[in-house]
């Protein structure tokens, strides 16, 4: 049976989360998580849709990709087909060869689980490693402690602030208001939650938002910012905790977040929250 590489368009977005949703584990090597494709989403459904990549066989799909940028592919593989020699095979052609949709030609990159028949063929048909990420989790089978500040969940009506914050945590973003009205009425955001905390000025100084993948699983933190004015108080860590405990409320088995190793005062930040440092991982990266 031919595995088939599909664009699944708007109608198949619901299914591909449902399928991201079923694959995450806390003993899985790190993945795609459902929460990835609901922060994409703040582009819109249709966007979504365009970005994300399939391979299916027999009416079953054994890989998602995720277009993270014209020339990044985030991809995961279904639990039991991580090491299948002809799925990997296919896949490595698929992404390697631009006339089969993928991607470009050029420099391009591939996130993929380590220790997939997948991401070891790639360095074997040249595929270089890149800048090295470092991934944490934090076990959620025991109450997370107080933040210590007030926190907010952000509906509709606290989306101005939410927006506000995150711009002001990250050089270059240019989120608005209607991008967290986009990413809220995406199919993953009926499990997430976007936090806001405030200082003693009652001033709102981070944000955060968690991604379950359903209970009994692992639930992810994307974005996580602290406002450029108020940094170095103790907020990093405070919003955090926050986006855990908020984690545990919503049944997740553990929070997980990742960040650049170079970026070792985000790295600092998720420890002092109870986040323990898991093994570096690298994407694949092709020149041309």
């Amino acid at each position: 049976m031919a595995t088939v590489l599909t664009t699944p368009g708007v109608a198949g977005l619901s299914e591909t989360v449902a399928v991201l949703r079923e694959w995450q584990d806390d003993g899985a090597p790190w993945q795609l998580h459902p929460g990835d494709l609901g922060w994409f989403w703040r582009f819109g459904a249709e966007a979504t849709a365009a970005a994300i990549r399939t391979w299916s066989r027999d009416g079953r799909t054994l890989a998602v990709g995720l277009l993270d940028g014209p020339t990044l592919l985030r991809l995961t593989i279904a639990p039991d087909a991580m090491r299948e020699e002809a799925l990997a095979r296919q896949l490595v052609a698929d992404v390697t060869e631009p006339r089969r949709g993928v991607l470009p030609a050029g420099k391009v990159a591939v996130e993929a689980p380590t220790g997939t028949l997948f991401h070891d063929l790639l360095s074997q048909h040249g595929w270089d490693d890149a800048e090295p990420w470092t991934p944490l989790r934090r076990d959620l089978t025991e109450p997370v402690p107080d933040p210590g500040v007030r926190m907010e969940v952000a509906g509709p009506e606290c989306a101005p602030v939410w927006a506000a914050v995150l711009r002001a945590s990250f050089d270059g973003s240019t989120f608005t208001d209607e991008r967290w009205h986009a990413m809220a009425a995406g199919a993953p955001y009926a499990d997430a939650r976007c936090l806001v905390a405030y200082d003693d000025q009652d001033v709102a100084v981070a944000v955060v938002t968690v991604w379950s993948a359903g209970p009994g699983r692992p639930g992810l933190l994307e974005p996580m910012g602290v406002h450029r004015e108020h940094r170095g108080r103790g907020h990093g860590r405070a919003i955090t905790l926050a986006a855990a405990a908020a984690l545990r409320e919503l049944g997740a088995s553990s929070a997980i977040v990742y960040t650049p190793s170079s970026n070792v005062g985000a790295v600092t930040t998720y420890r002092s929250a109870g986040f323990r440092r898991l093994p570096e991982i690298r994407d694949r990266y092709r020149d041309q």
